[in-house]
Parts: C-alpha cells; sequence; structure tokens
C-alpha cells in the first residue's frame, strides 16, 4: 500500500508541449508495478485546456470546480461541471479544459500501456476551441 499524502508533492504547470495557457498539476500519483493506474489533480484557468490526445486504455476525468469543455474528435464540444464524470475510451482522440471565462479542476485518471497513459498531439486552435461545432 502506498499512501500520498496531500501537499508532499509540489505544484507544477503543464508543459507547453501538452497544454494551452495557464495549467496546473497537483498529487501526481501512479501505481507500483506491476500495476499501470495513475492520475492528478489538473487545474486549467480560463481559457486553458489540453492539446489533442488519446489514451491506449481510456481516461476517467472527474470534475471538482468550475466548468469545462471536453470534445471528442468529430462531434461538438461539450459543457462539464462540478460532480460530472467522463469516461474517454481507449483511443478516442480529444481534448479537455476550461471554458474561455471559467477555470475548471478535475480529477483525471489512466492505465499506462507500454509505460506510457497518453500520446499527445498537436495543440487546439483558438478557433476550434471556441467553435461549438466540431
Amino acid at each position: 500500500m502506498d499512501i500520498f499524502f496531500a501537499g508532499e508533492t509540489p505544484s507544477v504547470f503543464g508543459p507547453e508541449d501538452w497544454f494551452t495557457g495557464r495549467v496546473r498539476i497537483d498529487a501526481p500519483f501512479s501505481a507500483s508495478a506491476p500495476d499501470t493506474q495513475g492520475g492528478a489533480t489538473v487545474t486549467f484557468e480560463p481559457g486553458a485546456r489540453t492539446a489533442w490526445h488519446t489514451h491506449p486504455r481510456g481516461q476517467l476525468l472527474i470534475v471538482t470546480q468550475g466548468t469545462g469543455w471536453v470534445q471528442k474528435d468529430g462531434e461538438p464540444r461539450r459543457d462539464i461541471k462540478v460532480g460530472d464524470t467522463v469516461w474517454i475510451g481507449a483511443g478516442e482522440r480529444h481534448w479537455h479544459g476550461a471554458t474561455d471565462t471559467t477555470a475548471m479542476t478535475h480529477i483525471a485518471i489512466a492505465e499506462s500501456e507500454d509505460g506510457s497513459p497518453v500520446s499527445w498531439q498537436e495543440h487546439v486552435s483558438d478557433k476550434d476551441y471556441l467553435s461549438e461545432l466540431p
């Protein structure tokens, strides 16, 4: 059993290669081998979002503060708010983040495959981010 105590891991800012805008990552956790699950609490300031990406074994998001948006490639952008959970299936190309006016925090949980829980792609353009249509 591993216990990750609150406040023992410093906050870090999301890398510019993976995020647009100001994103803070807190309390990252990962299971010890042979387990493959890991995650973190991620806070997006207004206008901040992930780049397009996929997860080899899917991802679970649990919104804990604010309101945000999530979009699967080829589908309309969806609103998400406190208490919502989002399951993103294995290999589904998507992005998620805050709305343009409101911050959003979620817990993100994903499993690794071949040592990685995510495959990062290109940034979501401002035009695509603000469009309600795919």
